[in-house]
């Protein structure tokens, strides 16, 4: 089914017993996050905190934390038919070249219905803070020791591009200063951060809504890298294939679901800035201090019993891996648009993301594989992988075990390793020489053809005799070989 807010989706994994809600007090200061990282480390069910110390409102964690929760998120068995989607939209005749199909999306998006639509009101508004609005009401949590404060983590900032106009969508945490203050962590390669650039070139202020608790779909539009110029809601309506519901906020001129639960109104000034973190990050490590814009609350608007959606982010393998292994799934026939050798993709989700990706591609000349680095790290936020390794499409890049063998098997260090020094990494990687810069590392794991360099003859595959495995499969309940009988 499509969700048209947060409530439902909680109801619905509730009757899949996919969900448990704990009336113990507990608190946000440690306690809470140390509950939801155990239960993510053993893919348990969604948790549903009713008794937050010193808050009134309950607190939803771990909701997307496995690949069925993720499914009955976005109502399908096969997230590669998200992306098929938007490239059959992007595929139609329509202007020539990429820029061109993206800036004809909203006219095809209407005739089907997908595009977001404008109401006056909805639960969101149902209390509306504007002559003193606070963040003490949020009970946003601190998950690591040396956190600097507590951090709502599940935000989805939206803002508008100050040329365009067109609608953005991304999840940064927020450091909670004060009740009118929170820390901005736009990552320099992120389209949050292009925005406020743009505005601090004018010298003007961007506005900003910060939504909390949304239906799944917009969720997911908001942690998924979509093409540039793209707008996010437009993107949520295409997987929903049901237009997003909008309403003004109050403050900002700005639209926002008009189911959410909760949305902070605000601005970001160019001239604000203030040292956020440390903060214990997705890739297992504290990342340190650092100046980011400060988001200044201008009012507050929400539903009269809403619902506080946060996450926990540390060493994987946490709730966030299991919503980038679906952009990986979704995007893949995307990236197929653009690099059509590539048969599939896996980023491993202790590679946290942007870490390692492995591509199968079938190979039909000499360099092919260098070519698809290439091509996958000019191509989005794909830049921000780290290592890339190229396989045959005879191999499973979901088997670790196959991937291992085709790489000792198929490469030779010095001709099939390709290293890249001073390019953009992810600013979170601990280990670049600087803070987003670094070196990338390709390696070629395809068999490789005489034009690349290798000058015997490439050694045959050990393969069983046919017809020994059809007898042995025809006697096999005769060797009384089971389970039970193998350690």
């Amino acid at each position: 089914m499509v969700f048209d807010n947060l409530c439902d989706f909680i109801n619905v994994l509730e009757k899949k017993d996919n969900l448990r809600r704990i009336s113990t007090e507990v608190n946000v200061d440690l306690e809470m996050a140390e509950i939801l990282r155990r239960v993510m480390y053993n893919k348990g069910p969604a948790i549903l905190f009713e008794n937050v110390k010193g808050f009134d409102m309950p607190v939803l964690g771990n909701a997307f934390g496995t690949m069925n929760r993720m499914k009955i998120s976005l109502d399908t068995d096969n997230f590669e038919k998200i992306g098929s989607r938007l490239t059959d939209i992007l595929t139609q005749k329509m202007p020539s070249g990429i820029l061109g199909k993206v800036s004809a999306l909203p006219r095809l998006a209407e005739m089907a219905g997908f595009a977001p639509k404008i109401v006056k009101k909805g639960p969101v508004n149902q209390i509306i803070e504007t002559d003193s609005p606070t963040l003490s009401f949020l009970p946003a949590l601190k998950t690591w020791p040396k956190d600097a404060s507590r951090f709502i983590t599940f935000g989805l900032v939206l803002t508008k591009n100050p040329e365009t106009e067109i609608r953005n969508i991304g999840v940064y945490r927020m450091q909670i200063y004060d009740d009118k203050t929170a820390g901005m962590h736009w990552q320099i390669h992120k389209r949050g951060a292009q925005h406020f650039k743009m505005a601090q070139e004018e010298n003007r202020k961007i506005e900003v809504a910060v939504i909390i608790g949304a239906d799944p779909a917009t969720i997911y539009s908001a942690v998924a890298p979509v093409p540039e110029g793209l707008d996010k809601f437009l993107f949520a309506g295409i997987m929903r294939k049901k237009g997003v519901m909008l309403t003004k906020c109050k403050t900002i001129d700005l639209e926002v679901p008009a189911n959410a639960e909760i949305v902070l109104e605000g601005y970001v000034d160019p001239e604000n800035m203030r040292v956020e973190g440390p903060f214990g990050d997705h890739t297992g490590y504290y990342t340190a201090p650092d100046l980011y814009p400060l988001f200044h609350l201008t009012g507050v608007m929400r539903r009269e019993k809403p619902v506080y959606l946060t996450t926990v982010v540390g060493k994987p393998i946490l709730e966030d891996a299991y919503i980038g292994k679906v952009i990986e799934r979704s995007f893949l026939p995307l990236i197929q648009v653009f690099q059509p050798e590539v048969v599939d993709v896996n980023m491993p989700a202790a590679g946290w993301f942007h870490g390692l990706a492995i591509v199968a591609i079938k190979k039909r000349y000499p360099g092919q594989a260098r070519k698809v680095m290439m091509g996958l790290w000019g191509l989005g936020q794909f830049m921000l992988t780290k290592m890339i390794v190229v396989v045959d499409n005879n191999i499973n890049v979901h088997d670790i075990n196959e991937v291992i063998w085709a790489v000792t098997t198929r490469t030779d260090p010095k001709r099939d390793t390709l290293i890249l020094d001073n390019v953009p990494t992810d600013t979170l990687d601990p280990a670049s020489h600087l803070v987003n810069l670094g070196s990338k590392l390709g390696i070629d794991a395809t068999v490789k053809w005489k034009e690349e360099g290798f000058a015997r003859a490439w050694q045959e595959v050990v393969k069983p005799d046919q017809e020994t495995e059809k007898l042995v499969d025809s006697k096999w309940k005769e060797y009384g070989i089971t389970e039970d009988s193998t350690d």
